[in-house]
């Protein structure tokens, strides 16, 4: 019988010509497999370990050698304090789009009743960590995918966040059509694709594994910008913001466009490694 210890050891071992984190992978496997949480292993690293469970472990152990993403192994990651499921349908949540949280709620007062549109939502990770956060909001998640939709709609369930509803469409599509008095919201936030044509041989190969609908911007890694951008005005109320991710070249593209749609209050804001990640824009006029 081989103990948490050496199967850990044994883990971090083949992992480790990966890179990244050989030993954090290890431990989450591990500890999916045998239905625990991280810190119970080093409550039991001297615990033998079933036989059935070393062979599903080393199962995952030979998938993430080729490079699939944990999360997909795990069918779940954490985001924002949120536990997420995640399918080959969507894309794996990253800590970098916790600033684009961080920089949606910087807009919100604790108690506004605003009304919030996550563009492209995937896993829902940004249209639940801004529920949970602002529960006076009412925020419109869609995306193109229906099979994508249906694992935020668990997420949504499974969290107990109500304040969110979900809609199929591209982009604008699935919304209601702008007019005076209603479609029009106080903010808009997307995390869309923005990988240039050019540059998927330069990516990390992990996102193979990943839906290549949400992470192709076309040419030059804009398509999805220009028209989210050139639309937004329509459907955002005076002095209402719009926020993006997007890739750490795109900073100067991406303010161009919003300048070009009529946005002021324009900036870029760096993450944690000190690369340009996320912008946002206010159109004219004061929010209701």
């Amino acid at each position: 019988m081989t103990t948490v210890d050496q199967l850990l050891r044994d883990g971090a071992r083949r992992l480790g010509s990966l890179g990244g984190s050989p030993r954090l992978d290890a431990e989450l496997l591990l500890a999916h497999v045998l239905g625990q949480g991280r810190e119970d292993l080093y409550r039991s690293l001297f615990a033998t370990v079933p036989a059935s469970a070393e062979a599903r472990y080393a199962q995952l152990l030979a998938r993430r050698e080729t490079r699939c993403p944990v999360a997909q192994l795990t069918g779940h990651r954490e985001f924002w304090s949120l536990k997420l499921e995640v399918t080959h349908a969507t894309l794996v949540p990253r800590p970098e789009t916790e600033l684009l949280v961080e920089r949606v709620l910087k807009r919100i007062s604790p108690d506004a009743a605003w009304c919030v549109a996550d563009l492209g939502t995937g896993t829902g990770a940004i249209a639940l960590a801004v529920a949970r956060e602002r529960p006076a909001c009412r925020i419109t998640a869609t995306d193109l995918s229906k099979p994508a939709l249906a694992v935020a709609r668990r997420n949504a369930r499974a969290l107990n966040i109500r304040n969110v509803n979900f809609k199929q469409g591209n982009w604008f599509e699935a919304l209601p059509m702008p007019g005076p008095r209603k479609g029009r919201f106080h903010l808009l936030v997307s995390n869309p694709p923005y990988i240039a044509a050019g540059e998927w041989q330069l990516t990390d190969p992990e996102l193979g594994f990943e839906p290549r609908v949400a992470l192709d911007g076309g040419t030059d890694g804009l398509d999805a910008y220009r028209t989210i951008t050139a639309q937004a005005p329509g459907y955002l109320h005076p002095g209402g913001w719009l926020l993006f991710e997007h890739g750490f070249r795109q900073g100067d593209e991406v303010r161009a466009l919003l300048k070009c749609a009529g946005f002021g209050n324009i900036r870029t804001i760096t993450d944690l490694a000190g690369r340009p990640r996320v912008s946002e824009g206010q159109i004219g006029g004061t929010v209701p």
